[in-house]
């Protein structure tokens, strides 16, 4: 199967000339010819009640776990509970995900404010997310130089950095540390307060937006305190608890969860934006991670991503059900990858650097690991 390019008009209504024309990009099928984009419209629609319930649900099932990591004496049930509150701000930061998509609900200013919502147990900026997120992450996947979320340096880039950024990106990429990266380099860097380098955009919604993050935080931190005191037990091991490890298994439940979308052998990154564009980026630099007993559910089916990166408008409640037309429509185009931690492991071994010569991630010692470029005959 191959893309194809169609153009429409667009016209001048008081002149009624054509001013210009926009490109249509379809699927031409071996078999049903050029796929239509009807196949997935039907999929785009909205409900608002669901979203809510959703929001309602994840919330409380917040406020129960954090609730455990107070009543439980035992430190294995308080880590358990931290764990399981940490795994739930992630399902609630899909939903402000998903609203910052404008995909949640069919209400834009509802979506705004269910999305600043669900993002404050993540402390996540609902503004600076937009922008960084929707503007440059899904429209440059995979670009070099535009977007920025794990993005492989060149065999050549990596040589020239000082011997503590080599350090940092080792670590990063060890498979062990997807939480650490996001936490330094997306939510630290981009998400709080950020500096001129990290959002050259100045507005005032996004400090707005980080002091309502801020004030969250400080409101969470303040109730673990209090709770401490109040139930007699340790201020530094409740919050530890209660505090500590839930941000932290979030941030590596997201850093996990970006990184396995569009890191893979048989994953593209783009140096041109010419041949970003013929490679239809949004089918191919993205995949869909398949779990045992319907796991990808539990996080709201954020797994079913190539649906989600060919149209952002799917609400997360109907990716499931997108991916697998997307993945009928298209079969050999669409990479499905199922999870093991074997597989976790190899992938973070054989993608540390990717070498545009050859169209291909390397190991840090120059080892080629895509198969494409293994395959391809020597110049």
């Amino acid at each position: 199967m191959h893309s194809a390019g169609n153009y429409q008009p667009k016209l001048d209504l008081k002149s009624g000339k054509v001013i210009g024309a926009e490109a249509l990009i379809r699927w031409k099928h071996p078999t049903r010819g050029m796929v239509s984009p009807a196949d997935f419209i039907p999929l785009a629609e909205r409900t608002t009640m669901l979203a809510i319930v959703m929001l309602v649900v994840d919330y409380v099932l917040w406020a129960a776990l954090m609730a455990g990591t107070v009543y439980f004496d035992a430190w294995w049930a308080k880590l358990l509970s931290g764990c399981a509150a940490g795994f739930v701000i992630g399902r609630l930061f899909i939903i402000g995900h998903d609203a910052c998509h404008q995909s949640l609900t069919p209400h834009r200013g509802l979506n705004k404010w269910v999305g600043r919502i669900a993002f404050l147990p993540s402390l996540t900026t609902f503004s600076l997310w937009d922008i960084g997120h929707n503007v440059v992450h899904h429209g440059y996947t995979n670009l070099k130089n535009f977007d920025f979320v794990w993005a492989p340096y060149t065999p050549e880039e990596f040589a020239a950095l000082s011997k503590w950024e080599q350090l940092k990106d080792r670590i990063y990429r060890s498979g062990w540390a997807p939480g650490l990266y996001y936490m330094i380099e997306i939510w630290w860097n981009k998400m709080v307060f950020p500096n001129e380098k990290n959002m050259p955009t100045r507005r005032p919604i996004f400090i707005k937006d980080c002091l309502l993050i801020t004030a969250f935080g400080a409101a969470w931190v303040a109730a673990m305190v209090w709770a401490a005191l109040a139930t007699d037990q340790s201020v530094p091991y409740l919050l530890l608890m209660g505090v500590v490890v839930p941000f932290f298994f979030w941030v590596s439940m997201i850093g996990f969860v970006v990184y396995v979308h569009h890191t893979h052998v048989d994953v593209s990154w783009h140096e041109e934006r010419t041949g970003w564009s013929k490679a239809s980026p949004f089918v191919s630099t993205t995949v869909h991670l398949t779990f045992p007993f319907n796991i990808g559910a539990l996080m709201h089916h954020i797994m079913e991503h190539t649906a989600h990166h060919l149209d952002m408008s799917i609400p997360l409640y109907k990716l499931k059900q997108a991916q697998s037309k997307l993945e009928e429509l298209l079969p050999e185009r669409i990479i499905v990858q199922p999870f093991s931690w074997r597989w976790y492991f190899q992938t973070a071994r054989d993608c540390k650097l990717y070498d545009f010569k050859t169209d291909s991630w390397t190991t840090y010692d120059g080892q080629v690991t895509s198969p494409r470029a293994m395959k391809a005959p020597a110049a």
